[in-house]
């Protein structure tokens, strides 16, 4: 493997990576480094934890220079990956002088004004609150010199790409750009198109959704069973836990229940404040908590490499959200676990997601001796007619199919949408594209 001082980094950067504990680039970063610090735009295409932050972030700090205003500017779909990205950059840079700073919306414009003002070089951010800062003044684009997009496809799922080419259109021609996806969707290729010139593509992973490395298995009960497994589940884990849900709704019903068991477990989902998020994931990052319950909001926004298990409590309703999820397992190469309980409703999603799994899943339901018994949904139980009254149907009423856990009721409806549990209301669309000004209206990130 190339190691890092074969890159041509800086010394002070290298300082910084020998104090993470790294030798060795990955792949991307082997790949994707050199390219960047020629100039050249950049494609990649990779699955979550191959170490894609460092390839960008890197390239990135060898050309920025102290105390020369804003140069290098990041966007990222979800307030947790633009912290994450923070808190990596802040590491890698630690002996370069360079500043960071985040912003997004549901913390104070005050705190990141303040920060603006201390004067950095290298701003992250979720599209939303950073066309708020641009509307304001407080961050200029006009000396950026390196712009990425990470994680462009969630950000094309949650309605971001008109936000994105109205930020483009205001930065400087002249500058490097990087886009990284885990798929490549024709409208982020389109998007490639339009604004990085002649860029290296890098799909190393292309073909690679299979979760390699981590032990997938899965088992197929009634839900209203889920939570007993659960228990069995996560009661001889030593490690780290990360349990997702459809819903905000059950995120909290889950967690409400695992602090009943007397389980360590803090809880991220949509309607949470800011602070109280961000109070979650430091407890679960520094251990003080064993157990994360979360939304498919913070799957892409969690980067905590002692996670030994994760426990899908319900199928995805993407195939690209499973692997997202089992992904915050194994990070860096280690090996984790991942299961996934399938309720009766869910069994048609789940055979969706089986397709694309390129390695062995192991069958819980034969290892363990549970019987699979599925309701034929087109067998309606129509009770004789007594007294002359007229005939009533059970069992297909209105009222039976509202309760329980399922998608469609009980603990909150639809388990779509889970990425918008953060959005606060609708986004209205601009004029003109082609100045401040012309920004209409919007929901604040």
């Amino acid at each position: 493997m190339t190691k890092f001082q074969d890159l041509g980094l800086k010394e002070e950067i290298l300082k910084g990576i020998r104090e993470m504990g790294y030798e060795d680039a990955f792949p991307i970063q082997e790949a994707v480094i050199p390219v960047l610090l020629t100039g050249r735009d950049v494609v990649g295409q990779a699955h979550t934890g191959s170490g894609k932050t460092a390839a960008f972030a890197l390239a990135m700090l060898q050309e920025i220079q102290p105390k020369k205003g804003i140069q290098g500017l990041v966007m990222a779909p979800t307030r947790e990956l633009a912290m994450q990205i923070t808190g990596e950059i802040k590491k890698f840079g630690k002996y370069t002088g360079i500043r960071v700073a985040t912003v997004y919306g549901g913390q104070g414009m005050g705190l990141q004004l303040d920060a603006l003002d201390r004067g950095v070089e290298i701003v992250v951010a979720t599209p939303g609150r950073l066309i708020d800062h641009l509307k304001r003044g407080s961050i200029e684009l006009g000396d950026i010199t390196h712009i990425v997009l990470d994680e462009a496809d969630t950000m094309l799922d949650m309605g971001f790409v008109d936000d994105i080419q109205f930020i483009l259109d205001l930065a400087p021609e002249e500058r490097v750009m990087s886009l990284f996806s885990a798929t490549m969707p024709t409208e982020i290729l389109r998007l490639s198109e339009e604004y990085l010139k002649n860029p290296k593509q890098f799909l190393l992973d292309a073909d690679d959704l299979s979760g390699e490395g981590i032990d997938q298995a899965f088992l197929v009960i009634k839900d209203r069973d889920k939570m007993k497994y659960l228990m069995d589940f996560i009661k001889p884990v030593k490690g780290q836990i990360i349990v997702f849900c459809s819903t905000k709704y059950r995120t909290r019903d889950v967690a409400k229940y695992l602090h009943q068991e007397k389980f360590d477990a803090v809880a991220i989902e949509g309607d949470m404040s800011q602070s109280r998020r961000e109070q979650s994931m430091s407890k679960f990052r520094t251990g003080k908590v064993d157990i994360l319950v979360a939304t498919d909001v913070a799957s892409r926004g969690i980067d905590v490499p002692r996670v030994e298990l994760v426990v899908n409590y319900d199928v995805p309703n993407q195939e690209l959200a499973y692997f997202h999820r089992i992904g915050r397992t194994a990070r860096a190469g280690a090996k984790g676990r991942a299961i996934t309980l399938v309720s009766y409703s869910s069994v048609g999603d789940w055979n969706l997601i089986k397709r694309q799994i390129k390695v062995n899943l192991t069958d819980l339901n034969k290892e363990m001796g549970i019987e699979i018994s599925i309701p034929d949904p087109l067998k309606r139980q129509v009770p004789s007619r007594r007294y002359g009254g007229s005939q009533s149907r059970t069992g297909y009423s209105r009222s039976s199919r509202s309760g329980g856990y399922g998608r469609s009721g009980g603990y909150g409806g639809s388990s779509r949408g889970d990425a918008r549990d953060d959005r606060s209301g609708g986004r209205k669309k601009y004029g003109d594209r082609g100045g401040k000004n012309s920004y209409g209206g919007r929901s604040r990130w």
